[in-house]
């Protein structure tokens, strides 16, 4: 089936991907494919699945199914690499050895990728698009899902990168401006959903911890600010029509949820959700 003329706005929030790929995995099983993507944090790991046409890629990899395959540390783990997740883990073993990513399907692909990452120098969204070299794909997912305090920046051409949730989580603007007519976004929270204002106890955290980084402190400290902003333009958008917007129907998974059964069911309920508004979704491409 060729490529429908869209962009598909993927958003992160950890483990609540998971959501995410089971709408995914849907949509890859009846070959519905987009012209362009854009993900954030979770949904940038889930958005070159989709791009290289792997689906259950990311559910393998969200739920693992042994020891070994365990990507949030331990206590030890974490005080010794400095970080609560193994991203070396998810970003090269992961890819590279035990659920092979398919680099030669996603960079052969005429999908447009764009991966969001925050600059920690600037504190804005940057984004990241790479055709050819695999490291610096996994590289700039790693940026794009990188929690702050708990795991480490990214460095990319000489540049410290942190999880592109903080300054874009739910990139809808950037989608505009790709300049197609139909955007499809999915959300990993409910209708209705604002963050809350980081507390004054975090906000010190932050402060001690990229002290060396006014800009990026500064853009987590407006984080919920823009985020309720861009819910409360994204209702707006949706009310009119001018987008479609599949999101939980049921409470979802903490965003560092570790129980398989608690991680399957809210995949199933993303696939199934899917299953059951596709209909609903391609009506709304060919208005």
């Amino acid at each position: 089936m060729a490529l429908k003329k869209a962009t598909i706005v993927l958003e992160g929030g950890a483990t609540r991907g998971i959501f995410t790929s089971g709408a995914l995995d849907y949509l890859m099983e009846q070959d519905i494919y987009f012209s362009d993507v854009i993900g954030v944090s979770a949904g940038a790991c889930n958005a070159v699945d989709y791009v290289s046409r792997q689906p259950g890629r990311t559910r393998e990899c969200m739920i693992p199914n042994t020891k070994d395959m365990k990507y949030i540390n331990g206590v030890k783990d974490t005080i010794r690499e400095k970080s609560l997740m193994n991203m070396d883990l998810i970003f090269d073993k992961y890819p590279n050895e035990l659920i092979p990513f398919d680099f030669d399907a996603y960079f052969q692909s005429e999908m447009h990728c764009e991966l969001v990452t925050t600059n920690c120098l600037t504190g804005n969204a940057e984004y990241m698009t790479e055709t050819e070299d695999p490291d610096r794909l996994m590289k700039i997912c790693r940026a794009s899902s990188s929690m702050p305090l708990v795991t480490p920046m990214v460095n990319i051409d000489g540049v410290p990168y942190l999880d592109g949730g903080l300054a874009d989580s739910v990139p809808i603007r950037r989608a505009q401006k790709l300049g197609n007519e139909k955007i499809i976004v999915i959300l990993t929270r409910n209708q209705g959903y604002r963050k809350k204002v980081i507390s004054t106890a975090v906000q010190k955290l932050y402060r001690q911890a990229y002290k060396s980084y006014p800009n990026a402190v500064r853009t987590i400290f407006r984080r919920s600010f823009i985020y309720n902003k861009t819910m409360n333009y994204l209702d707006q958008l949706e009310k009119r029509g001018e987008i479609y917007v599949l999101r939980p129907h049921v409470k979802p998974v903490s965003r560092l949820e570790q129980h398989p059964d608690v991680l399957h069911a809210f995949y199933e309920h993303g696939y199934h959700l899917m299953e059951r508004k596709t209909e609903e979704m391609l009506k709304y491409l060919e208005q």
